[in-house]
């Protein structure tokens, strides 16, 4: 094989139109016996760390590179177009390594253009040449564009100022090809050249895909960066399939005449010996008080704090607390826990929401006592070393939690502090997972979207899932895969491109806080937002000793200060959200009767089941919740043995005494990884050091490790006299929950706001539910679903009034208020000056009152008619119909006023009585009509308050499916089925089909939500009348729920109390004569009653039980929970006699299908 490296390479990392996965890539230059591989993306570094550590592993050397985009100006110009040029720059050793950084840095925060692309300028390459070597890239390189362009002299002149940067040995003409005519002109002209300025050549491939085979993968990557498809003649393409990366003998066939252009690559390879350490840390130091260290300020503050967060300070406490200080030190963290602390206090001091702390930082004393936490970790049983392990050296990681709306100005505080080239935000990049790389696929392939729509519904919807894992778990998905040409192509092109780096954006938390700048050690650019952001991602960041904190923005943490606010001012209570009484025995009534909307982490209808079955006595109680709710407990069958242990439903043994205090909190089930590191701690010796390593290498299941940690555990349990029978057990017990193991810190700190939301609706549920509904204020239907929640439980949401709304939700008389920003068209300059004049001179006493106070420069008939027409005024006594007849000569007197006031001027007729003076003549008009005004008020507030259209129709909706259950979290279960719907048709589309066929797409609104319904040609045409706006109609159709969206098909359509539709009426005569046909009286063992998501939370339980106790007998109750997708065996005195009364009872109250008599 011909000695070559590849030095100019594209992988997944060139976003645009690489295909390149780092590990196979190394893995082909080895299998070439390629003594080196190269790294050159297209002007960023995301990929160059990732090379690095690979090709070490496989014993390949990295040469770290990148293809720069090069401006011929300055990068600070930002100029509309330009054609940018290109460059490839190499690491020659970490100066040049660290000078490339900063090159691209450079290239992005102050050279990106209006095209998103980083821009480098001669000036950067003066500045930071040294140490690196410049290939002159491919036909887009400055100097060929000038060859190519027949502009000698200009190519010239850059190759020459070139030279003069980066010298004749480190600066080298490239040359490719490809079988195109540019790259033949290219090749003579730098022949010559080579000669003339004594310069060598160098060829490359610029390869973007691994196999020659890959290059139609890359075409269609190529449609999906574009949004075209391959039908499309234009869709942007390469020239043809030869940029993959090819042996060296396939080089060497290309340049037959230019032998010495192979040998140069490997000169350049020896030249290149970049060493990265991942052994330093850049962590930044705390500025202390004079006379202070970091050590002795860190103790100081957490010996103030004792006596405050301890009463008394016991010697466990103590000895606790000199524990952590001593490991803290000893790591040299002891800045890192100042860092926090002061970001902490300040968010404290100025009233920014902070959480009670998440992860395993919560298992710390130190955290506690400097409130960075809010639980006492000894109360909970908590470790500090599933925290910070002395004898795992990797980077503490304290996360945190502040209010959504505040988590910037934190971000702000930060940077002010250590400087903005000291702190970043970190990239993080989306990939292309199985289900989203098909539709991508389709899409480019141009498959109609209603097979697409057919045959991803045959693709599982498992978390993490992969192609090849779904072709093995889906039988149907495998058939379509073998029998249709079609999704075999597509499945096979998707297979090559999944999991491939879709896309940069940022880190949802990720925060990097270093001692020197932060582009001495890691790549920058700007986030969309305008943040300085990482190129490298969150782990690479740790990895090369920078500080990485996580500064997350909760939703329920604004939810809860601004609940605090409400109730302060509707009530005058302070309440301390932290000092809440944890046992509070009408908080436990409101979680165990499921009433969970708005509570957090509960809302889902599976979670709130599992509340209703645990029936929590105190806070303590929900803490196991947030770690069995997750697909592992609840698929192992751990659920079930803790909620009977729970109710002493089942006998709990210990395969040894020592586990017993351990678990027993638990019911016997291991739950919580401190758990695992406990029983290693106790049984087996291990210090809870060790434990965490033992705990780490059980999650990861690696056999070899598990062998040697087995033997450590039985070595220790011997001498603890405990057989070996006993002890394999345990850790074999210990291994197959470790996978399912859950942090406690983390569980506890979440179940802690849990029940702080829980105790504020308990108490104060206007209030809350008023916060929650502000912090959903652009989401209409999870505020309708949060309104119809209040009028359940007998809070009254009432309209928006310029007399008394302000911006957001508001609570008046226990009732919650609408707020302004609620109604169309109406600015936020204009409400802050509602209701600055409402508060500084009372309340507006007429329309023309209102005219008159209100900035008539910021007013204008749009927002007045919004408000009119939505209710807002509804206050002033006055017709809506009225107000809006004297709209204009209002707004006339109301301006006039203004200008008079302005200019200190009266006029002719005042006599001093302005309200006198400015009081309209109103018209004797009627008020519009009743379904007017709910239209009006829907069309203006989103909402209706007056009334709802569907009123009249309360009892019928009972019986039908609510749209809400179509977007809930178990929505899938509904795919494919037949649903009978009711609501009122808000939106009409008419559709001509490719057959020249009308059909329709109504949105119909019930009291939950609303929903797209498809009536295709053949059912318009049967029910064409009813496809009308404001018609209140029930229909009956199939769910089609795919990855996108949600729709119903409808089959047959009636009005809304009517009987139902002919179709609809056999299809329940059909199931009910099936039912029948099952249903022997007097016959059976088992009967199974399906309970669908919707009703789970309704007083159906209770119903059903009255019924099920009338018909005693035998045979044996089950409920299927379709929610939460569990079966449960009922209580004696549930089970039943099968007479035919009772079936026919059940199915008055359940839809068709849901009894089942075995």
């Amino acid at each position: 094989m011909r000695p070559f490296v590849h030095l100019h390479v594209h992988t997944q990392y060139s976003l645009f139109d690489g295909l390149c996965r780092i590990p196979d890539m190394v893995q082909k230059a080895k299998e070439l016996n390629m003594p080196a591989v190269a790294i050159t993306d297209h002007g960023n570094m995301y990929g160059v760390i990732y090379l690095y550590k690979e090709a070490v592993k496989q014993g390949v050397k990295p040469i770290l590179g990148c293809e720069v985009y090069m401006t011929k100006g300055s990068r600070f110009e930002k100029k509309t177009k330009e054609r940018l040029c290109h460059l490839i720059l190499l690491a020659k050793d970490l100066k040049g390594y660290h000078n490339l950084v900063k090159i691209v840095s450079k290239g992005f925060v102050d050279g990106e253009n209006n095209y998103h692309k980083p821009r480098v300028d001669y000036d950067l390459l003066e500045q930071y040449h040294e140490g690196l070597i410049a290939m002159s890239a491919c036909i887009e390189g400055h100097i060929q564009q000038n060859i190519l362009n027949r502009d000698e002299e200009g190519a010239r002149q850059t190759l020459e100022r070139l030279v003069r940067i980066f010298g004749k040995d480190d600066f080298y003409l490239e040359v490719q090809n490809h079988g195109l005519a540019e790259e033949k002109i290219v090749r003579e002209v730098f022949k010559r050249w080579s000669k003339e300025y004594g310069l060598k050549v160098v060829a490359t491939n610029d390869f973007h895909y691994i196999e020659k085979s890959d290059a139609g993968a890359q075409e269609v990557k190529l449609c999906i960066s574009t949004g075209s498809t391959l039908e499309d003649p234009d869709h942007f393409r390469f020239a043809n399939d030869e940029f993959y990366m090819k042996s060296g003998d396939e080089m060497a066939e290309l340049f037959p005449d230019m032998p010495e252009a192979l040998d140069t690559t490997l000169e350049i390879a020896d030249k290149c010996n970049v060493e990265i350490s991942f052994d330093e840390r850049h962590l930044p130091k705390f500025p202390v008080p004079e006379g202070e260290t970091d050590e002795s300020y860190l103790r100081k503050l957490c010996e103030e704090a004792l006596p405050t967060r301890y009463d008394p300070v016991t010697p466990e406490v103590r000895e606790r607390m000199n524990y952590e200080l001593d490991v803290i030190n000893k790591m040299g963290f002891p800045s890192y826990f100042l860092i926090v602390w002061d970001y902490v206090k300040f968010a404290r001091d100025h009233d920014i929401p902070v959480g009670p702390g998440r992860g395993s930082a919560a298992g710390s004393v130190v955290a506690y006592l400097l409130g960075i936490t809010g639980l006492d970790p000894l109360k909970y049983d908590l470790l500090f070393e599933r925290f910070l392990n002395p004898e795992r050296v990797t980077m503490p990681d304290i996360d945190m939690d502040f209010c959504y709306e505040n988590r910037g100005r934190i971000i702000d505080y930060v940077t002010r502090k250590y400087g903005k080239e000291h702190v970043a935000l970190i990239i993080t990049f989306g990939t292309l997972a199985a289900r989203a790389v098909m539709r991508d696929v389709s899409r480019a392939l141009a498959i109609p979207l209603g097979e697409v729509n057919r045959f991803m519904k045959l693709v599982p919807t498992e978390l993490g899932l992969t192609i090849d894992r779904a072709l093995q778990i889906s039988k149907e998905f495998r058939q379509e895969y073998e029998t249709n040409s079609t999704i075999h192509h597509m499945v096979e092109v998707s297979r090559a491109l999944e999991g491939m780096v879709r896309h940069s954006s940022t880190h949802a938390a990720g925060v990097v806080i270093s001692a020197a700048p932060v582009d001495d050690y890691v790549p920058m650019q700007y986030s969309k937002e305008g943040y300085l952001t990482t190129q490298y991602d969150k782990d690479l960041v740790e990895e090369l000793g920078l500080l990485k904190m996580d500064f997350l923005g909760l939703r329920t943490l604004t939810v809860i200060g601004d609940a605090v606010k409400l109730i302060r001012q509707q009530h005058g209570v302070d309440i301390d959200i932290d000092a809440i009484p944890l046992d509070d025995q009408e908080t436990c009534k409101l979680l165990t009767e499921g009433d969970t909307a708005g509570v957090f982490q509960m809302e889902s209808s599976g979670i709130t089941t599992l509340v209703k079955e645990l029936a929590p006595k105190h806070f303590e109680d929900m803490i196991p919740l947030v770690a069995l709710y997750r697909p592992g407990p609840l698929g192992s069958g751990m659920v079930e043995d803790f909620i009977k242990g729970s109710h002493g439903e089942k006998e709990i043994t210990y395969l040894h005494p020592l586990l017993e205090p351990i678990l027993k909190d638990t019911y016997g089930v291991i739950l919580y990884q401190e758990q695992v590191m406990q029983i290693a701690s106790v049984m087996g010796g291990f210090s809870l050091g060790q434990a965490d390593l033992l705990r780490r290498a059980m999650g990861k299941k690696k056999e070899s490790i598990l062998k040697a940690q087995r033997e450590s555990f039985l070595a220790g349990t011997q001498k603890n006299g405990i057989s070996d029978d006993i002890a394999n057990k345990v850790f074999d017990l210990m291994v197959y929950f470790a996978g399912y193991g859950f942090n406690k810190s983390h569980s506890a700190a979440y179940a802690y706001i849990a029940w702080q939301t829980a105790y504020l609706k308990t108490h104060y549920r206007a209030e809350f539910m008023a916060a929650t509904m502000t912090s959903f204020i652009n989401d209409i239907r999870k505020i309708s679903y949060y309104i119809s929640e209040c009028r359940r439980h007998g809070v009254e949401v009432l309209a928006p009034d310029v007399n008394a709304s302000v911006s957001m939700f508001s609570v008046e008389n226990g009732a919650i208020r609408f707020g302004l920003s609620a109604v169309k068209s109406i600015s936020d300059v204009v409400i802050e000056a509602i209701v600055t004049s409402r508060e500084k001179d009372g309340p507006f006493t007429s329309l023309s009152d209102f005219c008159s106070r209100v900035d008539y420069h910021i007013l204008n008939r749009k927002m007045l008619e919004s408000l009119i027409k939505g209710g807002s005024m509804d206050s002033f006594g006055r017709p809506r119909s009225q107000l809006i007849a004297v709209l204009e000569e209002a707004m006339s007197v109301g301006a006039q006023k203004q200008k008079d006031d302005a200019s200190g001027q009266m006029g002719l007729f005042d006599d001093g009585n302005d309200t006198a003076a400015m009081e309209l003549a109103y018209p004797n008009a009627p008020e519009y009509p009743m379904d007017m005004l709910l239209a009006m008020e829907k069309e203006y507030d989103g909402f209706y308050f007056s009334g709802h259209p569907l009123e009249k129709y309360e009892d019928v909706l009972k019986s039908m499916t609510p749209l809400s259950v179509l977007f809930g979290e178990d929505n899938r279960q509904y795919d494919g089925k037949m649903l009978c719907i009711g609501g009122l048709v808000t939106g009409r589309r008419q559709v001509t089909t490719k057959r020249n066929e009308q059909m329709v797409i109504l949105t119909i609104e019930d009291y939950t939500g609303s929903i797209p319904v498809v009536v295709f040609p053949k059912a318009f045409s049967q029910y064409m009348n009813l496809c009308v706006v404001d018609m209140a109609v029930s229909v009956q159709g199939r769910a089609d729920i795919n990855d996108d969206d949600i729709q119903l098909i409808a089959e047959t359509l009636a009005p809304l109390g009517d009987q139902p539709a002919e179709g609809h009426a056999v299809s329940m005569a059909a199931a009910a004569r099936r039912a029948g046909a099952l249903w022997q009286p007097g016959k059976g063992t088992k009967l199974f009653i399906k309970i669908p998501a919707h009703l789970e939370r309704s007083d159906l339980s209770t119903r059903l039980g009255g019924v099920l106790e009338k018909h005693h007998g035998e045979v044996k109750v089950y409920f299927h929970l379709m929610g939460s997708r569990r079966t449960i065996l009922t209580d004696p005195r549930y089970w039943v006699e099968t007479e035919d009364s009772l079936r026919q009872e059940l199915e008055a109250m359940l839809e068709p299908g849901s009894v089942v008599l075995k």
